[in-house]
C-alpha cells in the first residue's frame, strides 16, 4: 500500500490576525515527488476558489490555507484533495467539500468575524478523518469532537497526532447525545444530516451560542422519494427560545445514533 506523505512537525494554533488576508506559513515536510501537494501555493489556489464562492472571513481562510487537506485523505485520492469536492474516507463516510467546511465555520463565527474574534468551546459531531477539527482548532479556543465509528475515531487520532494540536479533544461515542460532561458549548457543528437536530445538542448549546447542521428538508428516504437537505442555523436566545434560519441546500451522510 502506498504510504501518505509525512506530516509537518506541528500545526500552529495561534490565531490569525483578522486584518490580514495572508495567513502565517506552517512548516511543511518535503513535497512528495511528482505531487507538490505540500506547496503553500496549492492550498492558496483552493482558498482562492472558496473565497470566490463567498467565504470572506479572514480567520477561516487563513485556517484553511494552513491545514493540508491531502494529509487526511487516502493516498489514492491525494491528487483530488484540493478540489472543491467531498471525498470518501471509508465506511460510507466522506470528508466534506472545503467550501462547505468554510461556510459552516464562518456561520458559527457570525458577529465575531466582524470583530475579529474567535470561537470559544466548540462541539463537532462527526469527527470523520479529523480535517474539519484541524481547521476549527485555528478558529476556536477548544474543539471537542465526537465520532461514533471506532475505526474513523482511531484514524482521526492517527491523522491529528503528528500535528500536536493542543486544543483538540477527540471522543468516541454517540454524537446525537453530545458531550454533556463538557457542556455548555458556544458553538456546535454537525457533519451529518438528521430529520431534526437532537434535543440533547440544543440543551448543550450555551445561551447566545450558535449551532449549524445539515437537516433533511423533504423526503424520508422511502422508495421513490427524493431526499433534500439544507443547512440550518440555530441561535439560542435564552433558556427556552431558539431562533432558526434555513439556508442553502447541501448533501451530507445521514446522522445516526449509537456506536459501531
Amino acid at each position: 500500500m502506498t504510504r501518505r506523505p509525512g506530516f509537518p512537525a506541528r500545526l500552529s494554533t495561534a490565531p490569525a490576525a483578522p486584518a490580514r488576508t495572508q495567513p502565517a506559513k506552517v512548516a511543511a515536510s518535503p513535497a512528495p515527488s511528482g505531487l507538490g501537494l505540500d506547496s503553500q501555493a496549492v492550498r492558496a489556489r483552493m482558498v482562492q476558489k472558496i473565497s470566490a464562492q463567498g467565504i470572506a472571513d479572514a480567520r477561516v481562510l487563513a485556517a484553511m490555507n494552513a491545514v493540508e487537506r491531502h494529509r487526511f485523505v487516502d493516498s489514492a485520492l491525494v491528487n483530488q484533495a484540493y478540489e472543491d469536492t467531498s471525498l470518501p474516507i471509508g465506511l460510507g463516510q466522506t470528508i466534506s467539500k472545503p467550501s462547505v467546511v468554510g461556510r459552516m465555520i464562518e456561520l458559527l463565527l457570525g458577529a465575531r468575524a466582524a470583530a475579529g474574534g474567535r470561537l470559544g468551546r466548540v462541539l463537532e459531531v462527526g469527527t470523520g478523518c479529523g480535517y474539519q477539527a484541524a481547521v476549527l482548532s485555528l478558529c476556536a479556543q477548544d474543539v471537542f469532537s465526537i465520532e461514533r465509528i471506532r475505526p474513523l475515531h482511531e484514524q482521526a487520532k492517527a491523522n491529528l497526532r503528528p500535528l500536536r494540536v493542543p486544543n483538540i479533544r477527540l471522543h468516541y461515542g454517540d454524537g446525537m447525545l453530545g458531550l454533556p460532561q463538557a457542556a455548555p458549548f458556544s458553538s456546535i457543528i454537525l457533519a451529518a444530516a438528521g430529520m431534526e437536530v437532537p434535543q440533547a445538542l440544543l440543551e448543550q448549546l450555551a445561551i447566545g451560542g450558535r449551532l449549524i447542521a445539515p437537516v433533511v428538508a423533504s423526503g424520508n428516504g422511502a422508495p421513490g422519494q427524493t431526499v433534500t437537505q439544507q443547512l440550518l442555523l440555530i441561535e439560542r436566545l435564552n433558556r427556552h427560545r431558539f431562533h432558526r434560519t434555513a439556508l442553502e441546500a447541501v448533501f451530507f451522510v445521514p446522522l445516526k445514533s449509537g456506536t459501531i
